[in-house]
């Protein structure tokens, strides 16, 4: 309980989730491309050109994988938080473009998620589920002035008049993020939107 007596606000953090995804992601690609490109040497070293240039050129991209990573981790693990509160809900991003909204300014909300189809048997075991926030707000022509960080989110993918904030392969925010929506803005709150499959996260 928060000390006016209503519910705590729900806080997501978006920086420790990505964080932890470049973390790993980086760090199987880094290893993925270093193997690689010793398998290559030893191709070439063992007269196979083709198998040699194949692995080379696989060891190369997995390892710029790797080597992004490290250049963007200060980007990708700054501080991030989603909060959704009794007088709205904000993006708490310091070092970035944050942004705070009022209920009273939005018109709906809700959750959109896209699941990866499966196509094979490995899919069906590790399928990603890409998760957005989707806000429509009242009156579109005063609300976009009043809140120009939101900009590069106006109209983002499938979205009309209104906006999308990715979260990404994140199916684990669903959950408290329904619960914060339905708890502090059951007016306006959609639900969870289930956008179909797809093939790939886009």
């Amino acid at each position: 309980m928060t000390a006016w007596g209503g519910p705590p606000p729900v806080v997501v953090d978006l920086g420790k989730s990505d964080t932890r995804k470049v973390l790993v992601g980086g760090s199987v690609a880094g290893v993925l491309g270093v193997l690689a490109l010793v398998g290559a040497v030893s191709a070439f070293v063992d007269g196979e050109p083709v198998g040699g240039s194949i692995a080379a050129v696989i060891g190369v991209a997995f390892t710029g994988i790797g080597v992004m990573a490290v250049v963007k981790w200060k980007t990708i693990s700054r501080p991030r938080k989603l909060v959704i509160e009794q007088q709205g809900i904000r993006l708490d991003d310091p070092q970035g473009m944050p942004w705070a909204v009022a209920w009273q300014e939005l018109g709906a909300i809700s959750i959109s998620r896209t699941q990866e189809r499966a196509v094979q048997l490995a899919d069906a075991l590790v399928r990603r589920t890409l998760v957005r926030v989707d806000l429509h707000p009242r009156d579109p022509q005063r609300f976009r002035p009043a809140h120009p960080t939101m900009e590069p989110l106006w109209e983002f993918h499938r979205v009309r008049n209104g906006y999308r904030l990715p979260l990404g392969d994140s199916a684990g925010f669903i959950a408290p993020l329904d619960h914060g929506l339905r708890t502090f803005a059951p007016q306006i709150y959609r639900g969870v939107v289930d956008e179909g499959f797809t093939v790939g996260l886009h």
